[in-house]
């Protein structure tokens, strides 16, 4: 009984990888009029969308709940610091409580994007299960802003979230870490290209 008690969870963890390692083939993508594309070509619509927002003189939102708040605050500082794109993410303790106590935490993000958005913004939402309340609310506000919108979500196939972005990554998981972990990846992934274009572009330009 010991040892088996002592494998059991070697054997979860490997299963967790190995969930994680077979992602990739299975990650679903779609643009905003519902056709199906690969990963490949996703990921270059939305640098597309996010090198054209900086040149515009535009910026990025980050948007996500709990860990995908956390990807949110990472990305957003990597983006400005290291991809040179002005980027926010709303995830201040005092403007979340605040607006929480005041209008609701379904509004938490709705309200900041649009007293803060400029149109032809590019909203990146983030969520694991694609239906929390407040983050389809800030989707609906940064639409009503003229803004873009990226989707990241996971869970069911027929979460709500999948559908209401010009491009919309979905992780086909029912797995918190799974989903997060991949959002990360996807997100940081597209960031290093941004990096590497912009060094290619100032090689060239001097």
């Amino acid at each position: 009984m010991e040892r088996s008690a002592s494998v059991t969870p070697t054997l979860i963890a490997l299963r967790f990888l190995d969930d994680l390692a077979g992602i990739r083939t299975r990650i679903a993508v779609t643009l905003t009029d519902g056709p199906a594309v690969d990963v490949a070509r996703g990921m270059r619509t939305t640098i597309e969308l996010m090198e054209a927002s900086r040149r515009r003189g535009n910026k990025l939102i980050f948007i996500g709940n709990g860990g995908s708040a956390a990807i949110a605050s990472h990305q957003a500082v990597d983006y400005w610091k290291n991809g040179g794109i002005p980027t926010l993410a709303f995830n201040d303790a005092s403007l979340l409580t605040c607006i929480s106590n005041d209008f609701g935490y379904e509004r938490v993000f709705a309200e900041p994007i649009t007293r803060f958005a400029s149109e032809g913004d590019l909203l990146v939402a983030i969520s694991s299960s694609g239906r929390s309340p407040n983050i389809l609310a800030g989707v609906e506000a940064a639409r009503g802003r003229g803004c873009g919108v990226v989707t990241f979500s996971g869970f069911s196939d027929s979460n709500p979230l999948r559908c209401l972005g010009d491009v919309n990554f979905y992780v086909p998981s029912d797995s918190y870490g799974v989903v997060e972990i991949t959002h990360l990846a996807l997100i940081h992934s597209m960031l290093e290209e941004i990096i590497l274009s912009k060094e290619r572009n100032d090689g060239t330009s001097q």
